[in-house]
């Protein structure tokens, strides 16, 4: 659940940097439920304009957990992720993704 994005704006977009509370989370796992953590949006149900003029949009949202250096905290990322994360110099996340779309 999104607690603030940093950007200054209401909401938050592909690649913008988002402070969050895990909802759900594994029972041996980095991250405990209820904790305050940094992440990255990935995938927004709202569709987005490229420079082409071709139109982005995913069945779902999706962050990836990053520190404060925005480096990811996980070692895989699910599901596809947009080539926009290339220009917010997010390469490591697209490193870690099977499907960029």
């Amino acid at each position: 659940m999104c607690i603030q994005a940093l950007k200054g704006r209401k909401g938050a977009r592909l690649g913008d940097t988002i402070i969050a509370s895990v909802k759900e989370a594994h029972p041996r796992g980095k991250v405990k439920k209820g904790e305050v953590v940094y992440c990255v949006v990935v995938r927004a149900a709202m569709q987005r304009q490229r420079c082409d003029g071709s139109e982005i949009k995913f069945d779902d949202n999706a962050v990836v957990l990053v520190n404060k250096q925005g480096e990811p905290i996980g070692t895989r990322v699910f599901g596809p992720v947009p080539h926009e994360l290339r220009r917010k110099k997010l390469v490591k996340i697209l490193t870690l993704a099977k499907h960029v779309a």
